[in-house]
C-alpha cells in the first residue's frame, strides 16, 4: 500500500477549496451583474419612454418623434389596429405589429416587456412598450450587448485572472501546508520529551501516547535485562555447587563417607534449580498469555475445593517443618482456570510455610460477600514483612530475606505468579503484615456471572 504524504493531502485539498471557491465566486457574480444589467436596461428604457411619452402629448404628430432618436434608441409608434405610425430603425412599409408579445401586454396591463436575441449581431434587444392614453402604443428598444457578448471580449482577461488567481492559491497552500506540517515533523526530533514539543493541542493525545508507549518499552527492556540477569545467577549459584561437589566425587578427593552427602547436596540443588526453571516457564507462559491478549479457558471454579486440594498436597511439606496447615470457609465460586487458581493458592500456601517458624500454623479461608466477591485468604503468624519491602514483594526475584530463602529452597517468584495469575482473573490482592507477627495476603475474585 502506497502511503500517501500528509504534506500533498493537506496542499490539494486547500487547492481544491480555493478553485471550488473561486467557481462559486465567479458564478455569483455573473448572476448578480446579469440582474444588474437587466434592472438597469428596463430602468432605462421606462425613463425614456415617460420623456417620449410626454413629449409626443405636445405635438400629437408620429413624424415628430424622430427628434427624440437617439444611436442606440429605437422607437416605434404603433396604432389600436397594429399598424405601424412611425419607425425611427427604418422607412419601409412594416408588418403588423399586434402578435408581438410586448404589444399585447400593454394593451392589456398598460405596460409590456419582451427581450429578443439577434442572432446574427450577438445582441439582445430590450423592448418596452406602453400604452398612450389615446389608445395608441409608444414602443421603445434599446439594443445592448449581451452577457455573453461582453464575457466574450473580456474572456483573455478573466482566463488570465482566474490563472493567476489558482497559482496564487497553489503557492499559497503549500506554504501554508508546509507552516503546518513542519512542527509536526520537528516533534520526531526529540522523542525523549516529545509531550513537551506539541504543536498543536489535537495532537496533545498521541504525542502523551507515543511517550507513554516509549516508557513502557524501556521499562519492559529494563525488566528483561534484570530478569535475564537475576536467572543468570540464580541458575549459576546452584549449578556451581553441583559441579563442585561432582568434581570432589570425580576426582577422588572426596572421601567415601562424604560421597552420600555430597549427592544429597547435588539433588537439592538439583531440585531447586528444577524448582526455578519450572517457575520461570511458568511466568513466561503468563507473560505471553498476557501479551498476547489471549485468555486461558474458564469455567466455574469452587475456591473451597481449591484450597481443600492444596492442604491436601501441602500437608507433608507443613508436617516436615512442623506448621499447623487447614483449612476452613464456605463454598465461593468464582469464574477462572482451575489449574491457575491452584498454583496460586499453592504459591500463597508454600510461602506462607516456608516463611514461618516451627510450630507455627497456616489458615486458607474462603468467603463470599454479600454482593457476590469471592475471597481466597491465606494467613500465617510467621516472621512477617517489614512494611518498606511490602510493596516489592510481587516483584520478580525480590526476596526480603535473602539468606532465609536461599536456606528454604525459595525461588522469589511465587508471588509474582501469583500477581500474574490475579490480573488473569481481574482480581485483587491486598496485603497485610507486621513484623514477627505474621502475613495475611487476600486475593478478591469478581462476581461470577
Amino acid at each position: 500500500m502506497k502511503l500517501r504524504s500528509m504534506e500533498e493531502k493537506i496542499s490539494y485539498r486547500l487547492f481544491l477549496m480555493g478553485f471550488l471557491g473561486l467557481l462559486f465566486t465567479a458564478a455569483l457574480c455573473i448572476f448578480v451583474f446579469h440582474k444588474a444589467f437587466t434592472a438597469q436596461a428596463w430602468t432605462s428604457l421606462e425613463r425614456e419612454a415617460d420623456l417620449v411619452s410626454a413629449g409626443y402629448d405636445l405635438v400629437q404628430d408620429p413624424q415628430q418623434l424622430s427628434s427624440f432618436v437617439t444611436n442606440d434608441l429605437r422607437i416605434t409608434l404603433i396604432s389600436q389596429d397594429g399598424s405601424v405610425l412611425f419607425e425611427s430603425a427604418t422607412d419601409q412599409p412594416m408588418e403588423n405589429h399586434l402578435s408581438r408579445p410586448e404589444i399585447r401586454q400593454a394593451m392589456t396591463e398598460g405596460v409590456g416587456r419582451d427581450i429578443r436575441d439577434s442572432q446574427t449581431m450577438g445582441y439582445e434587444t430590450y423592448y418596452y412598450a406602453v400604452l398612450l392614453p389615446n389608445g395608441e402604443i409608444l414602443r421603445m428598444a434599446q439594443d445592448a450587448e449581451t452577457v455573453w457578448s461582453i464575457y466574450d471580449s473580456t474572456l483573455p482577461a478573466i482566463v488570465l485572472s482566474c490563472v493567476a488567481l489558482m497559482l496564487a492559491a497553489a503557492v499559497l497552500a503549500a506554504l501554508l501546508t508546509r507552516a503546518l506540517v513542519s512542527p509536526v515533523l520537528s516533534m520526531t526530533e526529540d522523542l525523549d520529551h516529545i509531550q513537551d514539543n506539541v504543536p498543536y493541542k489535537e495532537l496533545v493525545p498521541f504525542a502523551e501516547s507515543i511517550h507513554s508507549d516509549r516508557i513502557l518499552r524501556e521499562n519492559n527492556e529494563k525488566m528483561r535485562q534484570e530478569f535475564t540477569a537475576n536467572v543468570s545467577h540464580e541458575l549459576k549459584t546452584p549449578l556451581t555447587s553441583i559441579s563442585g561437589y561432582a568434581e570432589l566425587i570425580e576426582t577422588g578427593i572426596a572421601k567415601p563417607e562424604d560421597v552420600p552427602g555430597f549427592a544429597q547436596k547435588i539433588h537439592v540443588e538439583a531440585s531447586r534449580m528444577i524448582q526455578l526453571v519450572n517457575d520461570i516457564l511458568q511466568l513466561s507462559s503468563l507473560d505471553n498469555a498476557s501479551e498476547a491478549g489471549s485468555e486461558p479457558e474458564m469455567e466455574t471454579v469452587d475456591l473451597l475445593t481449591v484450597a481443600k486440594d492444596c492442604v491436601e498436597r501441602q500437608k507433608l511439606n507443613a508436617r516436615r517443618a512442623y506448621i499447623s496447615l487447614n483449612c476452613l470457609g464456605e463454598s465461593a465460586l468464582v469464574h477462572g482456570n482451575r489449574a491457575l487458581l491452584d498454583e496460586l493458592c499453592q504459591n500463597l500456601c508454600d510461602n506462607a510455610i516456608r516463611y514461618n517458624r516451627p510450630g507455627g500454623k497456616v489458615q486458607i479461608t474462603t468467603a463470599c460477600s454479600r454482593d457476590g466477591h469471592c475471597t481466597l485468604t491465606v494467613a500465617d503468624n510467621g516472621i512477617g514483612i517489614p512494611k518498606e519491602a511490602q510493596s516489592s514483594v510481587f516483584e520478580r526475584f525480590y526476596r526480603v530475606d535473602k539468606s532465609r530463602s536461599k536456606a528454604t529452597g525459595g525461588t522469589g517468584l511465587g508471588l509474582a505468579i501469583v500477581k500474574h495469575i490475579a490480573r488473569i482473573h481481574n482480581a485483587r490482592i491486598k496485603l497485610e503484615s507486621q513484623v514477627d507477627v505474621g502475613t495475611t495476603i487476600t486475593v478478591t475474585f469478581p462476581t461470577a456471572n
